[in-house]
């Protein structure tokens, strides 16, 4: 059984490729079990954020997974092949430790990754593909993530995507105190930019979603209103600032929508960041006049604050990963003696019953029990002792000599020579 990960991030893949491959939350338990039922893989976990998907995986056929990855999401793999890795067990445990430790994501440091893998773990446990060989790669990943951020300062000073969306929002306006916000979505990452926006006392808050009730319950937080996604098409145009962050495989907001609010407002300009994967906003919105859109790819430059401390922090953090890697692969190679180990002892129960069965028969016949035991404890050292002792008056050269110094290791031994 091979562990291995597939998979593509923002360092590889364009947004247009990114939001093609991405898992939404609500699909990922039957999509692993989907996954393990085909037989590509026997243990699957899915990571799916807005800048990767990843697939980590115990099988023996790294290609079915791959197959099943583009059939899945219905691309041709020639699409797709340019923009993804492939990690062997060693590289697939140094991959993961990065990722949970803030090291490969945009914002260099950053926190929110770490729960985005727990709850793919999570999704893995209820979908019953969570076996010992992820389990085991898991916690060691959640150990090393606890590890850096406690001994480093890797997230020290990071700008996070959140708070660089009100950067930008005052690179437009001259305060977001006198403007208009509304939010779409209610998840964890708009919940996250709410209250960088909100800290600057915005003129009004709304939050849209697709759910009222869910929608109000943000929206009672940061003392603003909510209102259905169905009500966007009349009020898109009160809003300033749009952030939109959802699951939703299609756009929630379209070029045609953007006219009639922007006409509205008399061509006030309005700010729109798009932090969903797929896009929720149509990307011919950001060529039209008076819009200003931005994508998760596009706010990249704005979260270098600190960036030379953290630089020097996360070659600290690469030495503890890199000790930890080492770890992680001996597990692994103990792991594969397992069966071997679990043979052993078979052979020997086995050998210890039959040896055994003699005795009790030679004693219900009557033998004397000294004799017994002797015969019971030769028999016991001829039988343990015939495949070393086999193994040494057969074969030579280089393989002989390779034998002859493994039993002696083995047994401990330090024949006269």
């Amino acid at each position: 059984m091979q562990l291995l990960a597939i998979g593509l991030n923002h360092h590889t893949a364009p947004l247009a490729i990114r939001e093609r491959l991405a898992f939404p939350a609500e699909t990922l338990t039957a999509a692993l079990a989907q996954l393990v039922e085909s037989h590509a893989a026997r243990e699957a976990t899915i990571v799916s954020t807005c800048n990767r998907t990843e697939l980590y995986c115990a099988t023996t056929q790294p290609e079915e997974v791959l197959r099943w990855l583009v059939g899945y999401h219905d691309m041709a793999l020639g699409e797709v092949a340019p923009y993804l890795y492939q990690l062997d067990a060693a590289e697939t445990a140094r991959h993961a430790f990065r990722v949970a430790s803030g090291l490969d994501s945009m914002v260099l440091g950053e926190t929110q990754i770490l729960g985005q893998i727990k709850d793919a773990v999570r999704s893995a446990e209820r979908a019953g593909t969570m076996g010992s060989l992820l389990n085991g790669l898991f916690q060691k990943t959640f150990a090393v993530a606890k590890d850096v951020r406690s001994q480093t300062a890797v997230g020290a000073s990071s700008v996070s995507m959140a708070a660089a969306g009100v950067k930008l929002a005052e690179q437009i306006f001259a305060s977001v105190s006198e403007l208009n916000v509304l939010f779409i979505g209610a998840g964890e990452m708009i919940e996250l930019v709410a209250t960088h926006f909100a800290a600057r006392q915005p003129r009004k808050i709304t939050v849209a979603n697709r759910t009222l009730e869910r929608g109000q319950r943000l929206a009672a937080e940061f003392g603003g209103n909510a209102i259905t996604l169905s009500e966007l098409p009349e009020q898109l145009q009160h809003y300033d600032v749009v952030v939109s962050s959802t699951a939703s495989q299609l756009p929630i907001i379209g070029k045609g929508m953007v006219e009639r609010a922007i006409k509205a407002r008399r061509h006030r300009p309005m700010f729109m960041l798009d932090l969903a994967v797929p896009r929720d906003i149509e990307a011919e919105v950001g060529r039209m006049d008076d819009v200003f859109l931005y994508t998760v790819d596009d706010i990249a430059s704005i979260v270098e604050v600190g960036q030379q401390a953290r630089n020097q922090a996360a070659e600290e953090a690469e030495a503890i990963i890199n000790h930890r890697v080492v770890e992680f692969v001996d597990w692994l190679k103990r792991r594969e003696s397992v069966p071997l180990i679990r043979a052993l002892r078979d052979e020997s129960e086995r050998i210890r019953r039959h040896t055994l069965d003699a005795a009790l028969k030679q004693l219900a016949r009557g033998d004397a029990p000294e004799k017994v035991l002797e015969a019971l404890s030769l028999q016991l050292t001829n039988k343990l002792m015939h495949p070393p002792t086999q193994a040494l008056s057969t074969g030579s050269g280089a393989a002989h000599d390779a034998q002859v110094e493994l039993i002696a290791r083995l047994y401990r031994l330090h024949p006269e020579q």
